[in-house]
């Protein structure tokens, strides 16, 4: 992304309204960045520098340009009222009309509140891992406990008898190959009575 925000700014230098700049949030831009909400990198916002909103188009050159030129420029505010929709135009007056210190105790409980938000967001993320880790370690615990009970001689032993049965089975078919001898035999021998009863008596005497 950063050769396109390059080339916006560069299109955009010297605009008598619009500023494309970029800011590092490590050092001496973290102050502005904690400001605006920054909370990844890389993040962009735009609009009124007291009111930045989040930029969620594209972020190719194209993209970038063709927003900077359609959303970019005078916007609503204080010194803009003519750009402003009647309800914004409404909240600036009240607010113009408060007291300076009424005003900053409103943006302070706001602030607060913005930033209670984010800490009971990351409270809630923490919490969420806490649980985690100590579910991950209970079914650990719970699966050596389990294998422990006997769960691997069970299968060890289920194997064994598979495997036994399967040798025993062998062995009967050994078994039937030998009736079948048996089998062979008898017929061979009722057979050759048969034949034998059947021959004249000088070639049965000789069988």
């Amino acid at each position: 992304m950063k050769p396109a925000w390059d080339q916006l700014m560069k299109e955009f230098d010297g605009h008598a309204s619009v500023l494309i700049a970029d800011v590092d949030c490590t050092t001496e831009g973290k102050s502005l960045c904690d400001e605006s909400g920054v909370q990844g990198f890389p993040t962009i916002k735009y609009g009124d520098p007291n009111d930045m909103q989040d930029y969620k188009g594209g972020r190719d050159a194209d993209a970038l340009s063709k927003f900077a030129k359609e959303n970019l420029g005078p916007s609503c505010g204080p010194e803009h009222l003519d750009l402003c929709a009647s309800d914004k135009k409404k909240q600036i007056d009240e607010f113009l009309a408060l007291p300076i210190l009424d005003l900053e105790g409103m943006i302070n409980k706001k602030e607060y509140e913005s930033a209670k938000v984010d800490k009971d967001l990351d409270e809630l993320l923490k919490s969420l891992q806490a649980q985690y880790e100590a579910g991950t370690k209970a079914k650990d615990t719970k699966k050596e406990e389990i294998k422990e009970s006997g769960l691997g001689l069970m299968k060890s032993v289920q194997a064994y008898r598979k495997r036994d049965k399967t040798t025993n089975a062998a062995t009967g078919s050994g078994t039937t190959n030998n009736n079948h001898d048996k089998t062979t035999n008898a017929a061979t021998g009722w057979m050759g009575g048969w034949l034998a009863g059947f021959l004249p008596s000088w070639v049965k005497n000789e069988l």
